[in-house]
């Protein structure tokens, strides 16, 4: 719960969709920001709890392999990679289209308020797929017991 509350306010205060003294928008935040931020809280609470393992639990031997190992390391970090794109990806969707520096840049003022503010819609939704992607491929690979 606590990663998923962290995880609000990484993308929720940079981005004012929670008004703060530190951060600022000059266009308000969409009606879809804020259930698009309890989202982004939810998935991304939900993928670094699938990292937490128990405290009794053994370590793992791996298969004494070190080419063996590391791919199994490279395979295990891809959903990783995945989420932290896709919450990266949700801060774009969520963010003023006018305060991202990068886009001001690339498009200018006008061209923030009518390519890139059209565009943070399907930032968003393809945000949710990459950490719902993420979030299935870690718990595919996790044990469970039966009820009853």
């Amino acid at each position: 719960m606590a990663a998923g509350l962290v995880t609000m306010l990484l993308v929720a205060l940079p981005t004012a969709v929670i008004p703060n003294p530190v951060f600022g928008r000059s266009i308000d935040a969409t009606w879809w920001s804020y259930p698009m931020v309890l989202v982004t809280g939810i998935l991304g609470g939900l993928l670094v709890a699938t990292y937490v393992k128990e405290p009794a639990a053994p370590p793992s031997t791996g298969t004494g392999s070190d080419a063996t190992d590391a791919l199994h390391i490279e395979e295990a970090d891809r959903p990783l990679t995945i989420g932290a794109v896709g919450g990266l990806v949700s801060f774009f969707a969520i963010g003023c289209p006018v305060c991202n520096k990068v886009v001001l840049i690339a498009l200018g003022a006008s061209g923030a308020v009518s390519w890139f503010a059209p565009i943070q819609p399907v930032l968003a939704l393809a945000s949710i797929v990459l950490m719902t992607w993420a979030l299935r491929a870690r718990l595919r690979g996790e044990a469970s017991c039966s009820i009853g």
